[in-house]
């Protein structure tokens, strides 16, 4: 569980800057319109804490919401959000109580989710219907979506699909021929469910674009995108970097030195000693580690760290709670910030650099920031 602080209890924090919050969704409604945004906040809104991410959202225009499982709605609506909050797959049916209880809108695609969900409903329910079109990871094949229509229509009304659904899998790789595959496929799919009569034309809510897509790909905007990774101001790969830059980045990762010393050159410095100075220069050490989300790799493809504006490489294995950073001649003090990821001076530190550094993505980056990192708010203009 994230917590939040005005002033972090250790040497290594996050800020969330909510003001980036409100720019990237706003800009991204511009970009989309007509279609609307439904901000996606599932796994701590990717580890930026998602009701205060979700509420930000939410007040810069955000019409919907999206989570992964049934307790991540739970805890937006007790926080007294009151706004659509979609669940995007399939939920174990012990969950189902909790999920209509606290209006959550569920994604089905399989008579048994449909009668799982049934069996618990006392009055009609309303879903969203998500279709395979090629990520084959959820959604009712195409094959079977007729009998699962005919399945729906015999519920006399208890069940009623209010949306319409898929996911891409190659979004993020403009060229690639899946794409357009998927999106011609999907749109076939939809027609279908229209002339099968399941749905009313001009209630259901349709959607296929992730943020990707909704980047770069117009024709798989269609009445909702859903925009997760962008809304965070990362790019969703390296193919739309330029799209991005267009955006805000929310997260940034910051620490302070906690000790200095001076090494000599042929000695060596952490773990294993993989590490070896060939000169005499001076070492800080960083207390954030491999716990914290920063990847043991990182030392061994040259990642680093700002100091005083100024970049500077990790030295030796990352541990678990610290890290060591070759600073050579700069003049630094015990207490100075270190920026991980963000900015300092004139220099950015990027999620994506990570990502490359680790071949990755920046999701992974900000959503392995883990909980021992408390999460410090900076508010937006509108509060």
């Amino acid at each position: 569980m994230l917590s939040f602080v005005e002033q972090p209890s250790r040497w290594a924090w996050a800020e969330v800057d909510l003001d980036a919050v409100a720019y990237n969704v706003t800009s991204l409604i511009d970009s989309v319109a007509p279609a609307s945004v439904w901000a996606v906040v599932k796994a701590d809104a990717y580890g930026h804490g998602a009701v205060p991410v979700a509420t930000e959202a939410i007040a810069a225009g955000a019409d919907g919401l999206c989570v992964a499982l049934v307790s991540e709605g739970v805890e937006l609506r007790r926080a007294g959000i009151d706004t659509p909050i979609l669940v995007l797959s399939e939920q174990p049916p012990e969950t189902i109580a909790d999920l209509l209880e606290y209006r959550l809108t569920p994604t089905v695609y399989s008579p048994d989710g449909l009668s799982a969900l049934l069996s618990v409903a006392a009055g009609p329910v309303g879903f969203h219907l998500k279709v395979d079109t090629g990520m084959q990871r959820v959604g009712i094949q195409p094959d079977a979506l007729d009998a699962f229509l005919d399945t729906v229509a015999d519920t006399g009304g208890r069940a009623r699909i209010v949306g319409l659904s898929s996911h891409l899998a190659t979004a993020d790789e403009p060229d690639h021929p899946a794409l357009v595959t998927q999106i011609e496929l999907f749109e076939r799919l939809v027609d279908q469910v229209l002339e099968h009569g399941a749905v009313d034309p001009d209630q259901v809510v349709v959607h296929l674009a992730n943020s990707a897509a909704a980047l770069a790909h117009r024709r798989a905007h269609r009445s909702v995108v859903r925009t997760g990774i962008a809304l965070y101001g990362i790019s969703p790969g390296p193919a739309l970097a330029a799209q991005a830059q267009l955006l805000r980045p929310v997260l940034s990762l910051r620490a302070r030195v906690s000790m200095l010393k001076t090494v000599r050159a042929g000695t060596s410095i952490s773990y294993g000693h993989r590490h070896r100075f060939e000169r005499d220069t001076a070492v800080a050490t960083i207390p954030i580690g491999y716990a914290d989300g920063v990847r043991r790799q990182l030392s061994a493809t040259g990642a680093e760290v700002l100091i005083g504006g100024h970049r500077h490489r990790i030295v030796g294995v990352v541990t678990m709670d610290q890290l060591m950073v070759d600073i050579g001649d700069q003049a630094v003090s015990v207490g100075d910030e270190v920026v991980l990821i963000g900015t300092q001076g004139h220099e950015t530190i990027r999620a994506e650099e990570w990502a490359e550094r680790l071949d990755t993505i920046g999701y992974e980056v900000v959503c392995g920031i883990g909980p021992r990192i408390e999460r410090v708010l900076r508010p937006s203009i509108r509060t």
